[in-house]
C-alpha cells in the first residue's frame, strides 16, 4: 500500500505529516476534503479506486491512528468517560477496519489476563502519557475534564491467539521492568502515525489537502468518511453498563449508534478544479464491530438532529455547493517554503497548563497565509529542530492560522507539575513545504494545592485509588481496623494528617517511592487479611 503525503489546511487540523518539500521549480496537485463535523467525534477519510480496491488512508483522528482506541486492553463493553484509558473500542471504525488491509495487528490485553477488570497492579503499570483515571460521576474532575492526579496504566501485552483490525498506541516510551516487552513494538507496527491528526473541533468547516503523488493515476475514484460517537444512543441502540465486574460504578455506558458512512465518486485528472459532493450518508456499519458490512439506511439511525447518527457531520452551505462532504481536485503552485514562526514564548505557565503564543509566518517565506502547523513535544529530554519528526505529538486545540505578522495562541493543557516541557512548532503550505521549527522550553511548576482522593498517602503514593495495592489496603482498614476501638482511633487520626501528607508527596517522584516503599510491609498483611475474601467475592461472580 502507498503512504501518500497529505496536509491539513487553514481552519483544518493541527498537523501535517512528514514528507519531503517539493522542488522550487516544481508544481503540485491537491485533492481537497471539506466537512463540517459537530464535537466529540472519531473520523478517518480513505480512497478507493472505482472497483472498490483500497488506496489510501488519507486522514484518521489520532484516538485511534496515535492511541490506540481500538486495540487497548481491557473488553469492549467497559464503560468510558473522558480520556478512559482502558477497553477495545472495535465498533470505531468497522468499515475502514475491514478494508485497510494493513495487520492484523496482536490483540492487547492486561498483562494479569484479567480482562474484566478496571485495576491493575502498579508492578505493571507505567506513568500515563495522555489518559486520565477512571473517574466516577460526580468527581470534580468529571465536570471539569482534567486529569485529577498523576496517573499509572497497564498497556497491556499481545494476545497469544486473538489479533484486531485495529493498531495499538505508539506515544508511549517502554518503560524497563514494568511494561511489558510487547510495548517497544508498537511504533513498528503502527502504520497510520504519518495521518492521525487530532479531532476537530466542531461547527467549523474543516479542510484536508491531499497532495497527490505521482503514483496516484488520473481516473475515477471513491472518497469515504466514517465517522463515530459515543454517547450517541437512541431508541434502538442503547448498551446498558455491565455488572458483576469490579469498579462498574465508574464511567458510563458508551455505546450507542454505529458509526455512519459518506461516499464520494469523483474524478482524478489533469486541468481546472473539480468537485463531487455528497448531501446525506450513505449508511452504517455493524453495530458489533463484527464486519465491514455497509447497511443500508434505515429508520434506526437518527436523523435531523445535529451530532446525533446521520447528522454528525453538518450540511455545509458555501457559494458554490451544499454538501455534508465534498471532494475537489485542483492544480496549484506553490514554490516557496513558508517562514519560521517567530517569537514562540509562553505567557501563562500554571502546574498542569502552559498558554503559548508565536508569530505567524508567510505561506511563501512572510507573505501571505500558511495552510497550518504543526507541533510536537518532549517532556524532559531536550529537543532541536533536528529531533522534531522523531519527537511526540501533542493533542493541542486546532489552531486557525492566521495572515503573517498576526500573533497566534495555543494552550497545552494536562501536563505534570514541576517538569521541563520542550515544545516545537513549525508550518507546513498546501504543497506540504515546510518552515524552519522554533522551540520553546518550558518547566511547569509544583503545585500548589493538592485535591486527594478518600484514601489520601496511598492514592497518592500509588496514583490511583483503584490500584491493587490500595484496594486491599482499603479492605483492611475496614476489615480488621475498624472492627475494634484502637483501629478505629487510628483511622481517626489518618483521615485528620493525611491529607496534608498526600498533598506533600503526590507532586513529587522521589517522595512517592518512598512512600510505597514505606508502605510495602503494611500492603503485604493486607493482602493476607483480605486475600481470601476477595477469593470468594470473585468465585461468587463467575470470575477466575
Amino acid at each position: 500500500m502507498r503512504c501518500f503525503l497529505f496536509a491539513v489546511l487553514a481552519g483544518a487540523l493541527l498537523a501535517v505529516p512528514a514528507g519531503t518539500a517539493r522542488a522550487e521549480e516544481e508544481a503540485c496537485r491537491v485533492m481537497e476534503f471539506h466537512f463540517t463535523p459537530t464535537d466529540e467525534l472519531q473520523i478517518v477519510v480513505w480512497l478507493e479506486d472505482s472497483a472498490g480496491n483500497f488506496e489510501e488512508t488519507v486522514f484518521i483522528t489520532q484516538l485511534t491512528g496515535v492511541y490506540g482506541l481500538g486495540n487497548r486492553p481491557g473488553m469492549m463493553e467497559f464503560n468510558s468517560a473522558w480520556a478512559w484509558p482502558y477497553g477495545r473500542r472495535t465498533t470505531t471504525f468497522p468499515v475502514w477496519a475491514h478494508r485497510h488491509g494493513e495487520g492484523p495487528f496482536p490483540q492487547l490485553t492486561f498483562q494479569n489476563s484479567d480482562d474484566t477488570n478496571l485495576s491493575h497492579p502498579l508492578s505493571m503499570s507505567s506513568r500515563e502519557p495522555f489518559f486520565c483515571r477512571p473517574l466516577r460521576p460526580g468527581e470534580s474532575a468529571w465536570d471539569t475534564q482534567t486529569c485529577a492526579s498523576i496517573v499509572y496504566t497497564d498497556k497491556g501485552t499481545f494476545s497469544e491467539t486473538e489479533t484486531s483490525l485495529y493498531p495499538p498506541r505508539i506515544d508511549h516510551n517502554y518503560v524497563t521492568g514494568t511494561d511489558s516487552t510487547d510495548v517497544e513494538t508498537f511504533g513498528q507496527i503502527n502504520p497510520f502515525d504519518a495521518m492521525s491528526r487530532a479531532t476537530p473541533v466542531g461547527g467549523m468547516m474543516h479542510k484536508i489537502v491531499f497532495a497527490i503523488p505521482e503514483g496516484l493515476v488520473d481516473g475515477d475514484y471513491v472518497a469515504w468518511v466514517e465517522v463515530n460517537r459515543e454517547f450517541d444512543q437512541n431508541e434502538f441502540y442503547d448498551y446498558p453498563s455491565p455488572t458483576g465486574i469490579p469498579w462498574s460504578e465508574y464511567g458510563l455506558g458508551y455505546r450507542g449508534q454505529p458509526s455512519v458512512v459518506y461516499r464520494v465518486p469523483f474524478t482524478l485528472g489533469v486541468g481546472d478544479a473539480l468537485s463531487a459532493v455528497a448531501e446525506e450518508f450513505y449508511g452504517y456499519g455493524d453495530p458489533d464491530g463484527l464486519d465491514g458490512n455497509i447497511r443500508e439506511p434505515d429508520g434506526t439511525i437518527t436523523t435531523g438532529v445535529d451530532g446525533s447518527g446521520a447528522s454528525r457531520l453538518l450540511v455545509t452551505v458555501d457559494e458554490q455547493d451544499t454538501f455534508r462532504f465534498r471532494v475537489t481536485t485542483r492544480p496549484t503552485d506553490d514554490n516557496l517554503n513558508p517562514g519560521a514562526p517567530g517569537n514562540f514564548d509562553a505567557i501563562d505557565v500554571l502546574s498542569s497548563s502552559v498558554t503559548a503564543t508565536f508569530v505567524a509566518p508567510g505561506n511563501d517565506d512572510m507573505e501571505g497565509t500558511v495552510a497550518g502547523y504543526e507541533i510536537r513535544y518532549r517532556p524532559g529530554a531536550p529537543m532541536a529542530p533536528g529531533d522534531f519528526d522523531d519527537s511526540d505529538m501533542i493533542n493541542a486545540p486546532t489552531i486557525q492560522p492566521q495572515i503573517a505578522g498576526a500573533l497566534q495562541q495555543v494552550t497545552f493543557s494536562n501536563l505534570v507539575p514541576n517538569t521541563n516541557y520542550y515544545f516545537a512548532v513549525r508550518a507546513f503550505d498546501e504543497c506540504l513545504n515546510k518552515s524552519p521549527v522554533a522551540i520553546l522550553h518550558v518547566k511547569t511548576p509544583r503545585q500548589e494545592t493538592a485535591e486527594v482522593d478518600a484514601c489520601f498517602i496511598a492514592t497518592a503514593a500509588y496514583g490511583s485509588a483503584m490500584e491493587t495495592d490500595v484496594t486491599d489496603l482499603r479492605a483492611f482498614r475496614d476489615v480488621a481496623l475498624r472492627s475494634n476501638v484502637p483501629g478505629e482511633l487510628l483511622v481517626a487520626g489518618y483521615y485528620t494528617f493525611g491529607p496534608a501528607l498526600a498533598g506533600a508527596i503526590r507532586p513529587s517522584e522521589t517522595l512517592r517511592e518512598f512512600t510505597r516503599a514505606a508502605l510495602e510491609p503494611v500492603v503485604r498483611v493486607a493482602k493476607r487479611v483480605t486475600g481470601s475474601a476477595r477469593t470468594r467475592l470473585r468465585n461468587r461472580l463467575g470470575l477466575r
